[in-house]
Parts: C-alpha cells; structure tokens; sequence
C-alpha cells in the first residue's frame, strides 16, 4: 500500500481540535497507519496545548516538495497557518475566524491539485465564524462551493450503520419544500455511486425514509411521500438501484431492516442522525460525498470545555482517519 498524504484542518483553535493532532501523533506508529498526517494549524498554538496537555511533541514544517513519509512517534508536521488572536483553550475569539477557514481552504485546494490524498477535518464553530461577519453553514457547503460542485451529500457512518441525508442544515420548517423528486433522485444516485466506487459495495441496498410520520400514512399525515418521495424511487429503481421505501423513520432503524442495508437515506438532519449518534458517539465519522475529492471529520463538536484537559476521547479521529485512509486506498 503506497503511503498516502493526509491534511488534517485542526479546526476552531480554542476547541479540541488542536488536541485531537496532538493524540492522533501519539497513535500513529501504534497504529501503523499508511500515512503521513499533515496538521493544518499553528505550531505555537499546537506547542502550548501540548504543554497544557503535559506532552512532549516535536514539530516539523510541512514542505509539498518532500515525498511523504513516516515519522517518529511524537512527531508532528505542521502546515503553518498564522492565527488572528492569541488563543485560551476554551475561549472563542472571532477575529480567528479567518484562520480557520484558511484551513480548509488549503486542504480542499491541495487536494484539488494533488497535494494532499485527503482531508480529515477537525470541528469548527460556525456561530463564532458567523459572528465575524463570515456567511458559514458547515464543511459540507464549504467544500461544495469550493470545488465548484452542485450537489454533495452528508453521509455519517459508524459500524453497522451509514446514514445519508437528503437536506442537512436547514430549519424544520424548510424542509417540506426542500423534498422534491429531483433533489431526492440526486442524493440517491450519489450514495449510490460512491458506495460502489469509495467502498466497495458493487451492488448497494438503500432503504429510504419517509418524511412524515408513518411515512405519510397514504397521504393522510402529509402528502410528499406521494408527490415526491415515491416517484423518485420508482425512478431510481428504473435505472437499476436497489433502493426500497419510503420506509417510516421509526421502524426502518432495526436490525432487521438494516442487515440487508448498505446505507439509510433520510430526509432530514434529526431524523437521522440522533439514531446513528446514539448508535456510535464517538467511533462514527462524518462523510462528504460527491466531492472531487476524499473528506471525512469528526462525529462531535469543539467541545470548549474540554480543551487542553486531556478528558478528550479520538475514537471517532481515529475512525475518520482510517475510513480516508479506506476510501484512497481501496
């Protein structure tokens, strides 16, 4: 297996974004990961956590020139970004708002121009990023807009479950516009693709959510399954994907549903992901599909109070590591 070049966007600086690079440098010859992880952030930030946090690291400046390779344990390559402020664990600043997007902005173009093999991206805070006057939604719309991509799919996984969402971050109200056929045949047929192409999964089973409850109980609890949901499977079936439903969202998460299944598509934000969360807080991770390029992230926040107290669980870094390390490699 060639070694591979990963960016890791360290994310808000005052969140445990920082601290995850520091115990992901830790775990890398454990892990005999076939990679060379390249910490996006900065090294005097990165050095002070790791002295709050009582590691011993040592950083090296990341060159794009250098062949990657495997470093020694306590390691780490740094792509020098400059911060805004001064930064307190645990404590917001907007003014660093603009280095964290200078972040994903460099991992998403150093993919794009072969660079990097993929992006694994730390949590952000989109509330201190908007309050510096900075329009943000998320990961999965900045990379989208970056990379000139009409359409992406949020997708999280974790062992036994993948779930794919046909909206993302829109308010409840929105969404019974937002389900149109187009949009819904869109999403499937991503899903669909990248199971085949990023994991192998040469002929994928979908179960697809209803909207309403009951999934619309025949048109008596809402009609968009009708209008909407149900002639989009008919189509996608047409074209030869196995996608069944509109299934109720609360009898489709079982085991006997989901034995058979490669991915759930819902409709919403809520009314999948609380079930995959509680499946697999903190061994899940969090999958941009349709991009040109590979970009996975942590299933949790900043979690501000945590930072620099080393009360912090990888699990999910961990998984999101190794699920780009899967989706470049296989």
């Amino acid at each position: 297996m060639s070694l591979k070049r990963i960016a890791y966007s360290s994310g808000e600086p005052a969140g445990i974004g920082p601290d995850i690079a520091l115990y992901l440098m830790q775990e890398m010859a454990a892990k005999q990961w076939p990679c060379e992880l390249v910490v996006l952030g900065n090294k005097q930030l990165l050095q002070d956590r790791a002295e709050q946090l009582g590691l011993v690291v040592s950083c090296v400046d990341y060159d794009a020139e250098r062949p990657p390779q495997l470093w020694p344990s306590g390691t780490l390559v740094v792509a020098e970004h400059e911060l805004g402020a001064p930064v307190q664990a645990g404590q917001l600043d907007s003014a660093n708002s603009a280095y964290v997007l200078s972040l994903l902005r460099h991992a998403g173009e150093g993919c794009m121009q072969g660079e990097f093999d993929a992006i694994m991206t730390g949590p952000v805070h989109k509330g201190v990023i908007n309050d510096a006057g900075i329009a943000f939604s998320g990961h999965t719309e900045f990379f989208a807009e970056l990379s000139h991509t009409k359409q992406v799919v949020m997708m999280l996984a974790t062992e036994g479950l993948r779930v794919a969402l046909v909206t993302t971050h829109l308010p409840l109200s929105q969404v019974p516009a937002a389900i149109t056929q187009p949009l819904v045949e869109s999403v499937t047929k991503i899903v669909a693709t990248e199971l085949r192409q990023r994991f192998q999964c040469s002929s994928p089973k979908l179960l697809m959510c209803g909207l309403n409850p009951h999934a619309g109980e025949q048109g008596h609890l809402g009609r968009e399954e009708i209008e909407h949901i149900e002639p989009a499977l008919a189509a996608l079936q047409s074209q030869g994907i196995e996608v069944s439903g509109p299934w109720p969202a609360d009898t489709v998460f079982q085991p006997h549903y989901l034995a058979n299944a490669d991915a759930v598509i819902a409709m919403y934000h809520d009314q999948g992901l609380p079930v995959l969360k509680y499946r697999g807080f903190g061994n899940a991770v969090n999958i941009t599909l349709g991009l040109p390029f590979v970009r996975t992230s942590v299933d949790h926040g900043t979690a501000l109070d945590k930072a620099g107290t080393g009360a912090i669980d990888i699990g999910s870094a961990c998984y999101a590591l190794e699920t780009a390390l899967t989706m470049v490699t296989e």
